[in-house]
């Protein structure tokens, strides 16, 4: 049994060598995580903008800041 897994982690620790030389350096890895966030950012960014621009949401915000200076004054 012992010698089985012996066996089994020899192969596993093997692939992972092997995956990590095909892989290579992560060099550049950090700029291109930095590129998807700010996509991700942009494109948020861009639906927001969508969502705002509509009438409903407008009305909505419209509504809000009434109630807001009623209680006020």
């Amino acid at each position: 049994m012992m010698r089985d897994l012996n066996t089994t982690f020899r192969r596993t620790a093997r692939s992972t060598e092997s995956a990590a030389h095909a892989l290579g350096d992560d060099e550049g890895a950090a700029t291109a995580e930095y590129v998807v966030a700010t996509m991700a950012a942009v494109s948020l960014a861009g639906l927001l903008v969508m969502l705002l621009r509509g009438d409903a949401v407008k009305e909505i915000l419209m509504d809000l800041v009434r109630t807001a200076l009623s209680f006020a004054g």
